[in-house]
């Protein structure tokens, strides 16, 4: 880490230790510093802090630096290194380094430890606090237990430092904050000072202890010139598959966009159109070719992957896999919402800040018309309807090319009468069978057919009459919720 001698006199400055400072002079017990670690990574989490700091060679009354003679990697537990001890002793979400800085000629140590997420840490299965300058075991203190653990499941992704310690200059060197003013159309500001502000001002950045530059998730993933510099956001690039025919067997291309998502999305949309197959349209006076897939819903399927991903899943990222007959769009997590009451409910992202930056940017519908744009744009063109399903860490959507009627899947042909019946409900009207020939592109003489379509459906418990006693030829239909 760079510049530690100024984050450690901007230390020096605190009036007292706190919950995310310690100063020591020469006491370097492993196990003191172990609970030490396990107290201050989740005393920052209560402090709204990303890191804390353990430093020797400081006093800790008058905060004057005096050196030390810890040496904290040639230290020893046992027969082990300190280093190793510790990360096997302290829970698998503990995240510390080891630094050290000579300062004014006076030799320094210091362990920099990361916030707790999603779970306290821990030391030998045991959970620390700090209570002032005291390490403390946190179940004495059942407020700060309970505080604590309200803030790691309401912690925020998006504000986690990405990369720490950075000058104004490699802060503009690591990001694309040209696209953020031209997508917002505002005039890039000429000075280095300003184009600062701005992205400190959308918690792109934050400043550090040490009065450089951190920035955050947020700013990385949707600003950053190559998520491959950012050790933990490498696989979130969105990368895009095109196979042979129908199965994974042979590939034909493949395709990365590194880039951060204001700039990737938008490409990486533009290649799965090109490589989508297409027709001639023999309704246009000048031929033109169309895409044999509604672009609408590839492109509003590839904007949910990226909003509503699970960052926390580490090695996957969006995937969007190219077939012959159809596309298929992944990405890590599972919906926070009933699959089932997707178009009508309202919406719900475990990346606020994220879905919030993206829509002011314009690269995704307004919140909760995604999934309406998606199966009306299906509905358009008499295709299947958008199919989900639901894995034990990822979400997959998949949207399928022209079937005639009689070859679409039963389950898709009940899931697609299901969806049409919460469309028509939310545009204040109801399935009727006249309805559901129309979207499915059949004839009059389909009326039968569909009829015991919506019969099986009825059977499923997905759509009811809006009037039983109303003769068969003039029933209408809507979800079996409303």
């Amino acid at each position: 880490m760079e510049n530690l001698d100024l984050l450690i006199k901007e230390l020096c400055k605190l009036p007292n230790e706190s919950g995310w400072v310690e100063f020591k002079h020469n006491n370097c017990l492993p196990q003191m510093i172990g609970q030490d670690i396990s107290a201050l990574a989740n005393s920052t989490v209560l402090a709204d802090r990303n890191h804390a700091y353990m430093i020797w060679g400081v006093d800790d009354t008058t905060h004057q630096i005096i050196g030390t003679s810890v040496r904290l990697k040639n230290e020893k537990k046992g027969n082990q290194e300190l280093e190793n001890w510790l990360r096997y002793m302290l829970s698998a979400n503990a995240n510390f380094e080891f630094q050290e800085v000579e300062i004014e000629g006076k030799h320094i140590e210091l362990i920099i430890i990361t916030r707790a997420e999603g779970v306290p840490v821990t030391f030998e299965k045991v959970d620390y606090i700090r209570s002032g300058s005291y390490t403390k075991k946190l179940i004495e203190f059942p407020t700060l237990q309970a505080q604590l653990w309200d803030k790691l499941r309401n912690s925020q992704f998006e504000e986690t430092y990405s990369m720490t310690g950075l000058t104004d200059k490699k802060v503009l060197r690591l990001l694309n904050y040209e696209v953020y003013f031209t997508l917002l159309h505002i005039p890039i500001p000429d000075e280095t000072e300003l184009i600062i502000h701005y992205l400190l001002q959308e918690g792109f950045l934050a400043q550090q202890d040490n009065t450089l530059y951190a920035i955050t998730n947020l700013g990385a993933i949707l600003l950053a010139k190559n998520l491959l510099e950012f050790s933990r956001l490498g696989r979130k690039a969105i990368r895009v598959v095109q196979y042979d025919k129908h199965n994974r067997q042979t590939i034909l291309k493949e395709e990365t966009f590194n880039e951060g998502y204001a700039t990737s999305l938008e490409k990486a949309v533009k290649y799965v159109n090109t490589l989508l197959p297409s027709i001639e349209d023999p309704k246009e006076i000048q031929l033109r070719t169309v895409s044999t897939f509604p672009l609408p819903a590839i492109r509003e399927s590839i904007a949910n992957a990226v909003i509503h991903q699970d960052f926390y899943i580490t090695g996957a990222g969006p995937v969007i896999e190219l077939f012959d007959n159809r596309v298929e769009v992944t990405n890590p997590g599972v919906p926070l919402v009933d699959v089932m009451r997707i178009i009508d409910n309202p919406p719900k992202s475990r990346n606020e800040k994220l879905a919030s930056i993206m829509r002011r940017l314009r690269m995704c519908e307004e919140l909760g018309r995604g999934w309406d744009r998606m199966v009306i744009s299906c509905e358009s063109m008499y295709l299947p309807a958008p199919r989900i399903n639901v894995y034990q860490e990822s979400t997959r959507v998949s949207l399928f090319s022209y079937l005639d009627f009689v070859n679409i899947q039963t389950d898709d042909r009940i899931w697609s009468t299901y969806l049409h019946s919460c469309i028509k409900y939310i545009e204040g009207e109801a399935m009727s069978n006249s309805s559901l020939r129309e979207r499915f592109g059949l004839k009059t003489s389909s009326s039968g057919m569909v009829s015991r379509l919506i019969k099986e459906v009825q059977g499923k418990n997905l759509i009811k009459p809006v009037d039983p006693n109303t003769a068969p030829r003039y029933m209408r239909y809507v979800p079996i919720w409303a």
